[in-house]
């Protein structure tokens, strides 16, 4: 007569199910940690709408980029500059300056500033802006064409005044 060396008991289910069960609850947990701490999604009225243009903007982008012209957002002591420089060192004409403050989760405190050309590509305004995480995009214009659009991100430490 055989006797058996191995006996599949209550205690060995018990391992299994908390094993089963704990990749599970890891992965959940893993994953909901990555989503809460990399990219944070934009808020967007009609999702479908903006999907549709997405290949648009791309090509708008790519021929803003193309012009060589950059920018720079920097906010210190509730004032906001913004540099606008060519690669090729050419003085940039612009009419006007607009600057979105964009949270990336949430509407509640967004808003829009035009900022007043101070010469030598620099525009500044003076406005609080509160701190955390921003997303910024610049819109220039030039007799009514849009000649730059920079989008940045940007994390405003310190509190407003």
């Amino acid at each position: 007569m055989r006797t058996k060396s191995f006996v599949f008991t209550g205690w060995h289910m018990v391992v299994v199910m908390t094993m089963f069960f704990g990749t599970i609850i890891s992965v959940n947990f893993y994953m909901a940690w990555q989503a809460t701490h990399s990219w944070s999604g934009l808020v967007v009225p009609n999702t479908y709408i903006a999907s549709q243009e997405f290949n648009g903007k791309v090509a708008e982008a790519k021929a803003l980029a193309a012009t060589g012209l950059t920018g720079k957002v920097e906010i210190e002591g509730g004032e906001i500059r913004y540099r606008i420089s060519h690669t090729l060192g050419n003085p940039v004409a612009v009419d006007t300056l607009t600057l979105h403050f964009r949270r990336p989760v949430g509407e509640h405190q967004d808003f829009d500033v035009t900022l007043a050309p101070l010469g030598g590509g620099l525009f500044a305004i003076a406005h609080d802006v509160l701190p955390g995480t921003w997303i910024i995009e610049a819109d220039a214009s030039q007799a009514g064409e849009r000649i730059l659009h920079h989008t940045e991100r940007v994390l405003v430490r310190g509190a407003a005044r």
